[in-house]
This record gives C-alpha cells, sequence and structure tokens, in this order.
C-alpha cells in the first residue's frame, strides 16, 4: 500500500500556536479594551465582497487590484474576492447597511486578510490585522482622536520605545491636484532616470514615485517639489489643528512632507508609526484621511479617516508573551480521586477560577509542573482526602497546606487573588511615582 503523504500548508499561511497565539491573543485583546475606553463599536465584515468594492476603491492600476488580490468566480457567475483590507468593505457596509443615520461612526474590526505577495518575515499571505475608522466626521478632532487610540494601544503594548509617529498633509482636493501636476512635470523631465516601475507609476499613480525604495528612483523623488508650497489656507489651517491636539495630547510627531498615499480620494492628513525593530525600518500601523472613498462607491460625499496595523507584526513587537494564568493546580492521586478532580474543576472555574488537572507522571514531577505555571496553590486528593471529603489545599507561595472543605477552598482563594492583585497594583503605583518624580526632575 502506497504511503499517503502528509498534506503541507499553503504557503505564505502559518499555524499560529503555544508563544506567537499568546501574543496575537494579548494584541487583540489590548485593541478590544483600548477600542472601548474610545467608545469605537466592533463591527463583522464577510471574508469576501464582490471584486469591485475593492477595485474601485483600491484603485484597477494599483498593484495590490492588479497583481495580490485573491479574486475568483462563484457558481452563479459573480466576481468574488478575499478581502485585501478593512476599510472598503466598512465603506460598503456604511452605504448598504443605511448607517449614514447614524453618523458620525467610530467602528473597528479585526480579522484576516489576504493578498497574492511574497512571503516574508512578519508578512503573510493570509495575515490578520487591527483596524479603526471614524466615518462622517470631517473635522480635524477626528484625525486626532484615532491617532491618540493608536498611540495609546501602542503604549499599552508595551510596544512604544522606538515606535516613532512619522505625519503629514496630502491637503484638499485643490491642494492635491496642483501638487500631483507639479509631480508629474518634475518626474517627466527625469523619466529616462527612473526604474521601470517607476515609469509605469509616473502614468498611472505619480505620487507612489516618492517612496520608491529604488536607489536609481531617490534623487529624483527627493528633489522633487514638496505638498507645502502648494497647500491651501483651509489645508494648512486643517493640518496646524492636527498637529495642536497631538501636542495637546502629548503624542510625539514627525513630520515627514514625502508620507503619501497614492490614490485620489485620500485627503489631508496620512501617517506611518514606524519602527527600526523589525530590521530593516518597518510600518507596524499606518492610515489616514479619506474622503472621497465613500462617493466613489457610489454613495453621497462622506468625509472618513482611518487605520490599520498587521497583528503578526505588533505581536513579534512584544518584549514577552503574556501567557494564560493557572491560578489552581489540582493533583489526584488514582482513577478515583481524578473523578473528584473533574468535579473540584469544574465548581472552581463556574467560581471564576482557572483551574488545571495534573493527572499524569510522578507527584513530584507534576507538582513542579504546577510551580512552573505560575499557579497559586494546588489541591491534593489522595484516598484520604476521598474519604474524609476534604482536599490538601498547599500555598504555592508559603508551602502552607491543611485539609479544607471546597467553601473554604474558595474563600483561601480568593484571599490569594485579592493579595496578588494587590502587589501588583503597589508595584505599579511604585512605578508610576518613579516616573512622576522623574518627570519633576525634568522641570
Amino acid at each position: 500500500m502506497a504511503k499517503i503523504q502528509t498534506p503541507q500548508p499553503v504557503r505564505g499561511t502559518q499555524d499560529i500556536f503555544g508563544e506567537d497565539q499568546e501574543r496575537f491573543q494579548h494584541v487583540v485583546e489590548t485593541f478590544e479594551r483600548v477600542r472601548r475606553l474610545y467608545g469605537f463599536k466592533g463591527v463583522q465584515m464577510p471574508v469576501f465582497e464582490p471584486t469591485a468594492v475593492f477595485a474601485r476603491s483600491l484603485g484597477e492600476t494599483t498593484d495590490v487590484v492588479s497583481k495580490e488580490m485573491y479574486s475568483f468566480e462563484d457558481r452563479g457567475g459573480d466576481s468574488l474576492t478575499l478581502r485585501p483590507e478593512f476599510t472598503a468593505g466598512i465603506s460598503r457596509a456604511f452605504l448598504t447597511n443605511g448607517w449614514q443615520q447614524h453618523a458620525p461612526m467610530k467602528l473597528s474590526a479585526h480579522g484576516p486578510l489576504f493578498r497574492y505577495e511574497r512571503p516574508q518575515k512578519g508578512r503573510y499571505r493570509q495575515f490578520h490585522q487591527l483596524d479603526a475608522e471614524i466615518i462622517g466626521a470631517g473635522e480635524a478632532a477626528a484625525d486626532v482622536e484615532l491617532l491618540c487610540f493608536a498611540d495609546q494601544l501602542l503604549n499599552e503594548l508595551g510596544i512604544s520605545d522606538g515606535v516613532t509617529l512619522q505625519l503629514n498633509t496630502l491637503g484638499d482636493a485643490e491642494s492635491r491636484d496642483a501638487w500631483r501636476d507639479a509631480l508629474v512635470e518634475h518626474f517627466r523631465a527625469h523619466k529616462a532616470d527612473l526604474s521601470q516601475d517607476s515609469q509605469d507609476r509616473l502614468e498611472r499613480n505619480p505620487l507612489r514615485i516618492l517612496d520608491s525604495k529604488e536607489r536609481q528612483d531617490r534623487p529624483i523623488a527627493d528633489s522633487a517639489p514638496e505638498i507645502d508650497a502648494y497647500l491651501s489656507d483651509d489645508a494648512k489651517e486643517f493640518f496646524a489643528e492636527v498637529t495642536e491636539g497631538l501636542d495637546a495630547c502629548g503624542v510625539a510627531w514627525t513630520r515627514n512632507s514625502r508620507l503619501v498615499r497614492g490614490l485620489d480620494y485620500y485627503r489631508h492628513t496620512a501617517f506611518e508609526f514606524v519602527t527600526d525593530r523589525l530590521g530593516a525600518q518597518g510600518t507596524v500601523l499606518a492610515g489616514g484621511r479619506y474622503d472621497g472613498l465613500i462617493e466613489s462607491l457610489g454613495g453621497p460625499a462622506t468625509p472618513a479617516v482611518g487605520w490599520a496595523a498587521g497583528i503578526e507584526r505588533l505581536g513579534m513587537l512584544l518584549d514577552e508573551a503574556a501567557s494564560d494564568p493557572v491560578e489552581l493546580a489540582i493533583l489526584p492521586m488514582g482513577d478515583e480521586a481524578t473523578t473528584k478532580a473533574l468535579a473540584v474543576a469544574s465548581e472552581m472555574r463556574r467560581t471564576k477560577f482557572s483551574a488545571e488537572i495534573f493527572a499524569r507522571g510522578k507527584f513530584k514531577k507534576r507538582m513542579a509542573r504546577a510551580n512552573q505555571v505560575g499557579a497559586l496553590a494546588a489541591i491534593i486528593i489522595g484516598e484520604d482526602e476521598l474519604a474524609s471529603g476534604k482536599v490538601q489545599f498547599k500555598n504555592l507561595a508559603t508551602g502552607e497546606q491543611s485539609a479544607l472543605e471546597l467553601n473554604d477552598v474558595i474563600e483561601k482563594m480568593w484571599d490569594l487573588r485579592f493579595a496578588e492583585d494587590m502587589d501588583s497594583f503597589e508595584a505599579n503605583l511604585d512605578e508610576l511615582e518613579q516616573e512622576v518624580a522623574q518627570l519633576g526632575e525634568g522641570d
């Protein structure tokens, strides 16, 4: 009989487990907590949409649409595409569900996206993103709030060190059109010296030449006209309001006048949080204002601003994985004791304590495992405990052990949790006091 060949994963996909899964989950849970602080409502989007949704929103000539989308024809003959990003689907939902009546809306999402591109560190063909959008708010305060959300997320993840917010303005439609015309004139004068990709972009997406990574393009891009010379008074005022708002909120930023978004529906604010902690300088969170997108999908003119961040890339920046705690280890001695352990574990979990049964191996190794997972206490169940109806309860921090009824175990566990929470609170308070003292010394 021929040996059955084990199936292999599709190139560019990953099985997330162990420490990687802990990092992934920590990023998502932190995002969920912070988005609630800012009043963003969660939304679930279909994994696939009509291809036209992305072709219109991303532009027929972009690399994503022409080279990277996973598109297919379903049995009904309709062209569908696995979503390569969130913004287009959320904008489509805003229109088809009549959410205009609720504007302005603050929406957030997270989940898998799909792009056919060369897999590399932190980048996959099926990848995952966090996404935040404010739709229906045209004031600069919306941009500031969204950037504060992003900044706080990175801080609460503990990855803000070495991450820089780069900020630019693309101006209003009038400013952008004037700047685009000046860029086209500049690049056409140097067309023969541009790379082939940039020559192609000159006709369909000239702003993208500014962030070309090709060495031969850099001198030409660096000498191109800057947006500031073409900004209208309204565009200048809008950008000033954004920067003043960030300063008021204590969000550090730097100006990058070469930061662009190639599609015409982008307006005003463009931003990226970048770091060199992943090797070459890389973007960990990016976004901007896209006031013209919903109109390009057939809706009314609707201002909007948003950002997205790769979950895998954020997870790679975490110093360590935040593992799920096991508060109580249960060590049964024999089959009958294992049945009792199942009942005890169920009761403890219903009382909101995490519990794990360690039923295999020598007792000494099982106890070592209980300490290794960081359990607060251990319950030991043997013949004597089965006969008495009590269990042996051991405080793993002090070594204190006693025979207790289950109700008394629950009370003891609450005491241990409270003590641990107080220790954590006091440690955080000491750290905060040190930071305040350092700020005082700076003054």
